[in-house]
């Protein structure tokens, strides 16, 4: 998380500072390379802990457990499913980032509170409590809502981005 968080900041930074120059151009231009950028590097962790999830369940529960196998396995299944949520909540932290840049938290807010309270919670409830997943379905229902929040700010940036934009063009002329 501190990575993307790292890199929303300096995004904030670039944006506001373009925004500052009404540079839309650099506006929009800050706030995907800081999103491609954090895509590269959180996909980057993400394969990582996909690749290393037995072995990182084994360093923290080593073998000496008596049920060792059991919560291993669920401890790589839970890395697993919880590794595709790294990938959202990287870009939404990102996206975040470049949002607050423009001066625009109000809508991001009102996004967190449908794609939480309205997608990931009660889709992590009726998963885990209605399916067989049980802490899996948590996970999913979790990654389900950050995905959404991460896909509205990045639409939500384009738009503000693309308004800038046109407006720097109009007035140019």
């Amino acid at each position: 998380f501190m990575v993307p968080f790292g890199i929303g900041m300096a995004a904030t930074v670039r944006v506001g500072h373009a925004l500052g120059r009404n540079d839309a151009p650099a506006v929009k231009r800050a706030g995907f390379v800081a999103t491609l950028l954090g895509i590269v590097l959180v996909s980057t962790f993400t394969l990582a802990v996909i690749l290393s999830r037995f072995a990182i369940a084994r360093f923290f529960f080593g073998e000496a457990l008596e049920s060792g196998g059991v919560v291993i396995e669920l401890t790589a299944t839970l890395l697993l499913v919880g590794s595709t949520f790294f990938v959202a909540d990287g870009i939404q932290t990102i996206a975040a980032g470049s949002l607050r840049g423009m001066n625009d938290t109000r809508i991001p807010l009102l996004f967190a509170i449908l794609s939480y309270w309205l997608i990931a919670f009660p889709c992590a409830w009726w998963l885990a409590f209605h399916t067989s997943l049980g802490a899996v379905g948590v996970w999913i229902g979790l990654s389900c809502g950050t995905a959404v929040y991460a896909a509205l700010l990045i639409l939500r940036f384009r738009r503000l981005a693309g308004h800038l934009e046109r407006a720097t063009m109009v007035h140019a002329n």
